[in-house]
């Protein structure tokens, strides 16, 4: 079915259904290949690419919706968010839908409200549904052009996750449970966009007593096996609600 007649047929219960003028956009954050990802749509039928979002069901909490659109679109449970922003420019949304009668759901003005996800990049099972083409993991260094405001609200998302990363479990809930310290290492620099002393970040992170070594190494390569990390998750935690109190 062509995407103008899913929308003219969703709308009337939407109009039911959702909460009017409400709408949520996710910038989820996963990690793999020592590059940061964010998770994209393609439009049906169109060449712009967009968050993953969505509505709020009149019977839920913003913070449920949020978590029933990620789970619908990436199969993940318990997937962290933290709400970052609220998105209110006029015309934000309302010109993509412009070849739409006015009474159509979409068409109205939305505010959005931001969050970010954080998920682990091998338990995601991506999901296309009637109003995409195409569900992708994208390189946060080459994105394609992002519809309406969504390359802003990427860009918001991205710097809060950043002055974040201090206080928030970013590495527990993007780095597999075993990591080394030159993947911990990458992860900080992508976020922070810019290069780390190597000897000065294996200092700090010992030094918060967060992570536990393990009796392992990394196979493989050719070069010395370095060794496997986990996060003691309790020293962590505890950690953060003070915050790690270190200037990258």
């Amino acid at each position: 079915m062509e995407f103008k007649k899913i929308i003219e047929e969703k709308s009337k219960e939407s109009w039911e259904i959702y909460i009017p003028n409400l709408s949520i956009d996710c910038v989820v954050f996963g990690y793999h290949n020592a590059s940061l990802k964010i998770l994209t749509v393609k439009m049906k039928e169109n060449n712009l690419w967009a968050l993953p979002g969505g509505y709020v069901l009149k019977t839920e909490n913003i913070k449920e919706a949020a978590n029933r659109i990620l789970q619908q679109r990436t199969g993940a449970e318990n997937i962290y968010l933290q709400q970052f922003r609220v998105f209110s420019d006029l015309n934000r949304s309302e010109g993509f839908f412009s070849e739409f009668d006015d009474t159509i759901w979409n068409k109205q003005r939305f505010l959005s409200i931001g969050f970010y996800a954080l998920v682990d990049y091998s338990k995601v099972n991506l999901v296309v549904d009637s109003f995409s083409d195409a569900c992708e993991w994208k390189d946060i260094e080459d994105l394609p052009q992002l519809m309406m405001d969504h390359g802003i609200i990427f860009e918001k998302g991205l710097s809060t996750l950043r002055k974040q990363l201090n206080y928030k479990p970013i590495g527990l809930n993007l780095l597999p449970e075993k990591f080394t310290m030159p993947e911990l290492q990458k992860l900080y620099e992508i976020i922070l966009g810019k290069k780390l002393n190597r000897g000065n970040f294996f200092r700090k992170m010992l030094r918060y007593d967060i992570l536990v070594k393990l009796d392992e190494s990394r196979k493989g390569g050719a070069h010395k096996s370095p060794d496997l990390y986990m996060y003691d998750t309790e020293k962590y935690q505890a950690a953060l609600r003070n915050g790690l109190n270190e200037g990258w």
